[in-house]
């Protein structure tokens, strides 16, 4: 489960790994929580562009949008059947860059230990994402998005048992390509990470950071 990431990077750096069109400035943040804005990379008309949407997917056929836990978190194994995720899968597949995220080992409250589990470089990477425009009977609209997850690698498996699925850049295009890639193609691309891929870091939390979600949350539909 992914339920809180960091995105830090400059704008300028975002844009040279991710090759969006837009030149658009955004404040870094050290905490990303569910439910707020997030930055997600997406094609149209064989282009790249920039795009903030709400971290929680909501699918298009839902009726109205009902209070309760965000499902921010899609399995990797199910996304070709699961009515939630299906068409995402085919037609609206994203990246979202971040340079880290944050999980907690243990599971008694208040004695959590917390991790920032990052590039060995500290550098910038894709996690891989689906997005869904929500439409309402009054005419509101809102695009969502959701992180795909995956079984981990064995760093990781230290101390979660599951990863997001990171897009390495050489499958970008190809990830992002909703009109030629079918979906059983792009989902070779949703592996655990390789095993360097990222360090473990125990870290403090600040008080003002949103609390860990709970491990219940990976499907409401």
């Amino acid at each position: 489960m992914c339920g809180l990431y960091s995105f830090r990077k400059s704008a300028e750096e975002t844009r040279s790994l991710l090759h969006y069109l837009e030149e658009l400035e955004f404040p870094p943040r050290v905490y990303v929580a569910p439910q707020s804005p997030i930055a997600i990379v997406r094609e149209e008309n064989n282009e790249r562009h920039f795009a903030l949407v709400r971290w929680g997917f909501i699918p298009s056929w839902v009726k109205e949008i009902k209070p309760g836990k965000p499902l921010i978190n899609a399995r990797s194994e199910t996304l070709l059947e699961k009515p939630s995720f299906r068409n995402a899968i085919r037609r609206r597949r994203c990246l979202i860059p971040a340079d880290g995220y944050y999980e907690w080992l243990g599971d008694v409250p208040g004695k959590k230990i917390p991790y920032f589990i990052h590039r060995p470089d500290h550098g910038l990477f894709a996690f891989a994402g689906l997005w869904e425009h929500w439409l309402g009977a009054d005419g509101s609209e809102i695009e969502t998005a959701a992180i795909i997850t995956t079984e981990p690698n064995a760093v990781i498996a230290q101390i979660y048992t599951r990863m997001p699925a990171v897009i390495q850049p050489e499958n970008y295009a190809q990830w992002l390509d909703v009109r030629n890639v079918e979906a059983g193609e792009a989902v070779q691309f949703l592996k655990p990470a390789p095993e360097d891929y990222f360090v473990l870091e125990p870290t403090v939390i600040a008080r003002s950071a949103p609390p860990p979600r709970p491990k219940a949350q990976l499907s409401l539909f």
